[in-house]
C-alpha cells in the first residue's frame, strides 16, 4: 500500500467520452446547488511509519511491527456553500477522526529517541502499548473557471490541521517519554471538477497537492477525491466516493517552528471509502 492513489485523468477522459450521449434533462436552473451538508460512513485502510528523534531513531511501523488494526471504520461529516449569486465561488468544510490503539508483544529490538532525551532500546518480547490519533480538518476556497450546464471546473486553495497524537507505553522502561503531540498544518493548492453525467447524477473530483522545506522541517502531501452522487428526491441524496491520502512530516531536533512539538518523522496513508447522505438546496 505504498501508492494508495487514484488517479483521475482516465476516469475523467471515459466520462468525458460517455457523458455526450446522455442528455440531461434541464429545467432551465443551474444544476449546482448552493448549499450542501453530507454526512456518513468512511471506511479506510491506513499505514504509519514513525520515528522518534532524528538520526539515532529507527523508524517503526505501527500496523506491521506494533499490531495496530490498519481497517477503521469512521464518521465523516462535510459541507460546501456557494457565496455568490453566479455560484463559482465555493467554499467547503470538513472533518473527521482516526483514533487507534494496540498492545503486541514485539519480536525484534526497536530503538527510539524521545524528544529531549536519550535513546531508548525496547528490546525483544517485551509488551508494548501504542495509540496514533488524529484528526483531519479541512477547508477549501474554490473558484470556478469554467462552469455551465453540465460541467463545473474549478482551481482550489485550502488548508488541512491535523492534530496528531502519537505515544508508546513499555511498563517500567517507556512511559509518556514516546509521547508527541502536535498540529500538522498544511495548506495545499488544487484542482476540483464536478460533471453532470445525467438527470440526477453527478460525477465529482478533486485533487490537492501541498510540499515545503523550512529550517529543518519538511512537509508533504497529496489527497484525491473521486465520487459520484445519486439524487433522486428534490433536496435529498445519497453518494458513494473513494479518498486517498498521503502525508508526511519531519522535523529534525534543530527544528524551531512554533507549536510543532515533532522530533522525528511521521508518514500516513490512508485509502478508503465514503457511503454518505446528502441534503442540499
Amino acid at each position: 500500500m505504498k501508492k494508495p492513489f487514484f488517479s483521475c485523468g482516465c476516469a475523467l477522459i471515459l466520462f468525458m467520452i460517455v457523458t455526450p450521449s446522455l442528455a440531461a434533462e434541464t429545467s432551465g436552473e443551474s444544476p449546482w446547488e448552493t448549499f450542501s451538508f453530507n454526512a456518513g460512513l468512511f471506511a479506510s485502510r491506513s499505514e504509519t511509519d514513525i520515528r522518534f528523534g532524528s538520526g539515532l531513531g529507527v523508524e517503526v511501523n505501527l500496523e506491521d511491527a506494533l499490531g495496530m488494526d490498519s481497517d477503521t471504520n469512521v464518521f465523516r461529516v462535510e459541507t460546501y456553500w456557494r457565496f455568490t449569486k453566479n455560484r463559482k465561488h465555493r467554499v467547503d468544510l470538513s472533518w473527521f477522526s482516526l483514533k487507534r490503539t494496540a498492545s503486541r508483544t514485539i519480536t525484534e529490538d526497536i530503538t527510539i529517541k524521545p524528544p529531549d532525551d536519550e535513546e531508548i532500546l525496547i528490546p525483544a518480547g517485551t509488551e508494548v502499548e501504542s495509540k496514533y490519533n488524529m484528526d483531519i480538518y479541512q477547508m477549501t476556497y474554490s473558484y470556478s473557471f469554467i462552469q455551465d450546464d453540465r460541467l463545473d471546473f474549478a482551481g482550489s486553495a485550502g488548508l488541512y490541521i491535523m492534530p496528531i497524537s502519537i505515544g508508546l507505553d513499555v511498563t517500567g522502561l517507556v512511559d509518556d517519554q514516546a509521547d508527541q503531540s502536535f498540529t500538522a498544518p498544511l495548506p495545499a493548492l488544487g484542482l476540483r471538477l464536478d460533471i453532470l453525467l445525467a438527470q440526477k447524477w453527478y460525477f465529482r473530483s478533486s485533487t490537492q497537492l501541498f510540499y515545503i522545506e523550512y529550517e529543518d522541517y519538511t512537509g508533504s502531501l497529496v489527497n484525491t477525491r473521486t465520487a459520484v452522487e445519486y439524487n433522486p428526491w428534490t433536496h435529498v441524496g445519497l453518494g458513494l466516493g473513494v479518498d486517498a491520502l498521503r502525508m508526511s512530516a519531519q522535523a529534525d531536533d534543530n527544528a524551531s517552528i512554533p507549536g510543532l512539538d515533532l522530533r522525528g518523522n511521521v508518514d500516513f496513508s490512508y485509502v478508503g471509502i465514503y457511503l454518505y447522505g446528502r441534503v442540499f438546496f
